[in-house]
């Protein structure tokens, strides 16, 4: 069964990683990009692979996400694009029942950080007061697209 939902979503840099963060649950994600335009992502979530396709925006989304098999996943992996991202996903609650996402990431992007909290709705997120750890603001600039880190790297001026 697939999922089609709006992601709403804002994305931070880091400006310190919160206290005590192994006591947070954690993901490993390996993902790469079959299009960046439209965008057509396979990742594998721990032992679950997911082939993700979004709409354009960058505050709210369409997104579209099908469970793939691995043997599905390491044939789509043969027709991605730019570099595969690895990353540890920690998942740490906020107030609000909100959740910080935030990622640290492996391979060609190794010392890049950001995180993301994911809202119902996009007052929730206009009105959105981000803890003291998060950096700068990074949600309207493409440059920190998954997708553009996929083809470009970290950007220069983060």
């Amino acid at each position: 069964m697939s999922k089609e939902i709006y992601e709403i979503e804002r994305k931070f840099l880091v400006a310190e990683l919160p206290e005590n963060l192994s006591d947070y649950k954690s993901h490993k994600i390996k993902q790469a990009y079959i299009s960046t335009d439209p965008t057509i992502r396979i990742r594998q979530w721990d032992d679950e692979y997911i082939l993700t396709v979004k709409g354009g925006g960058l505050m709210k989304k369409l997104e579209y996400e099908l469970p793939i098999t691995d043997e599905q996943f390491k044939n789509l992996w043969k027709k991605t694009e730019g570099n595969p991202i690895e990353k540890t996903r920690y998942i740490i609650p906020l107030s609000d029942s909100l959740k910080a996402e935030l990622d640290i990431y492996q391979g060609f992007l190794e010392g890049f950080m950001n995180v993301e909290v994911e809202f119902l709705s996009t007052k929730d997120a206009i009105l959105f007061d981000p803890p003291s750890w998060f950096g700068k603001e990074v949600t309207q600039d493409y440059k920190y697209r998954n997708s553009n880190l996929a083809k470009f790297g970290i950007p220069r001026n983060n």
